[in-house]
């Protein structure tokens, strides 16, 4: 992980948080319905996704009526809560068909709706009367007036901004009715903007990050041009510690979950991203919160596998005084990748897996599961649906069988190390 730039951790602040010390909610996205499956079966108390309209990832796989319906299902037969985001900004053009929105996720038996607009938040009440309303981060409550305005209003949940440190959540905390549950994010990319609220994008690319459809320009490499010279292009001059320009780290607290314990929910970042993040991030901060809120040390391997997923450099967020940025490059960190998902494995370790990426017998590959900590292996020989040899598997999704150490789980994930940190994530 990298530490070098991370804000040094302060004490936490004298008052009356320390009375309400708990086991947070671990709150968990899912983009659709693998990456849900993967949250809820790694460890998450609660999940968070969207429907067709008006949440703020137009690009994540997203839920139909009928999946919703799937989902709350699924979600609920594990004791796992769900949140459905409803946190765009509406135009008037919008408007006329909220409503019906919001009584299909009141039919789909959603738990909790996530707004950050006054009308839509007014509108939830009103047509979805039996689901919780939770303030979004959109929002951008930094006060605990605002936290208390919102309550007064009808909400049963604030998520405070991300630019907030330990100090200002301490301070809302102690400040607002114990009935107002407090959420914040602990991991995850942080936008360039005010708690998301950023238009750049629309500005650059006509994709509104308000509406979902964030370019993420904030993520984009910089030069200067001079207009007396076209075409030439400069590298940006900041200080002694290099060229950069909104090049943000990504959020991790994992190390410091002790110091959330007075919180009602921690929530980690990342609807549009693979499977293989909800899965691991979930069942790393599983452990880890498990662990801080037990008064435990946290087992290093599980605080390692953070580093085992696509990532920016990691920092503590404002937590602990503003993270700056970083200053090499703007390339995400990618060193796994994953090979295949376990579909079923009986007591003797025969499996049947799922292929997602090329790999070899012979090749060192990890296993990780729900609830399994991660352990090395050598990949032995593979036979095929009709039980001939099987050396490299090259059908995408086939199916094939392998001997593992011990049983696992299904959804299990096999992976291998490289380095794909030029590249899209497979998986």
């Amino acid at each position: 992980m990298e530490t070098d730039r991370i804000s040094t951790p302060q004490a936490l602040p004298a008052g009356s948080v320390s009375s309400r010390i708990k086991q947070p909610e671990l709150l968990a996205p899912a983009g659709d319905m693998e990456r849900l499956r993967m949250a809820v079966l790694y460890g998450a108390d609660a999940v968070y996704l969207a429907g067709t309209d008006f949440g703020m990832r137009a690009f994540a796989g997203n839920f139909s009526p009928e999946g919703l319906r799937e989902a709350v299902s699924f979600a609920h037969s594990h004791g796992v809560r769900v949140y459905c985001t409803v946190n765009t900004m509406p135009r008037n053009s919008e408007m006329d068909r909220l409503p019906a929105h919001l009584e299909i996720l009141e039919n789909a038996g959603v738990d909790a709706v996530i707004l950050a607009d006054l009308g839509a938040f007014q509108l939830a009440g009103r047509y979805a009367p039996h689901i919780a309303r939770h303030v979004s981060t959109q929002a951008g409550v930094t006060n605990y007036e605002a936290a208390r305005a919102w309550h007064d209003a009808g909400a049963s949940r604030v998520i405070l901004a991300r630019e907030l440190s330990l100090e200002e959540l301490c301070v809302i905390r102690d400040k607002t009715p114990s009935s107002l549950e407090l959420e914040a994010f602990v991991h995850g990319a942080m936008c360039v903007s005010y708690s998301g609220r950023c238009l750049l994008s629309n500005y650059m690319t006509g994709r509104d990050s308000s509406r979902g459809a964030c370019a993420q320009p904030c993520r984009y490499k910089y030069a200067l041009m001079e207009e007396k010279r076209p075409g030439e292009f400069f590298p940006i001059e900041e200080d002694e510690q290099g060229s950069y320009i909104m090049n943000s780290h990504d959020m991790c607290m994992i190390d410091h979950l002790r110091d959330l314990l007075f919180l009602d929910s921690l929530k980690i970042e990342g609807r549009a991203k693979s499977s293989y993040y909800a899965a691991i991030i979930t069942g790393a901060y599983r452990h880890c919160l498990d662990a801080a809120a037990a008064g435990n040390a946290i087992d290093p391997i599980w605080r390692d596998e953070v580093e085992h997923v696509s990532h920016r450099p990691y920092s503590t967020g404002f937590y602990y005084g503003p993270p700056g940025q970083y200053y090499e490059n703007s390339r995400y960190i990618r060193q796994w990748q994953v090979a295949a998902i376990v579909e079923n494995c009986d007591s003797a370790g025969n499996a049947i897996l799922s292929l997602r990426n090329k790999f070899r017998a012979g090749d060192l590959a990890e296993l990780v599961g729900p609830g399994i900590r991660p352990f090395a292996m050598v990949i032995p020989e593979m036979t095929d649906g009709d039980g001939l040899p099987l050396i490299e598997p090259r059908t995408p999704q086939s199916l094939f069988h392998m001997k593992l150490p011990r049983q696992v789980p299904s959804w299990s994930i096999l992976r291998h190390a490289v380095n794909l940190s030029a590249k899209k994530e497979a998986f």
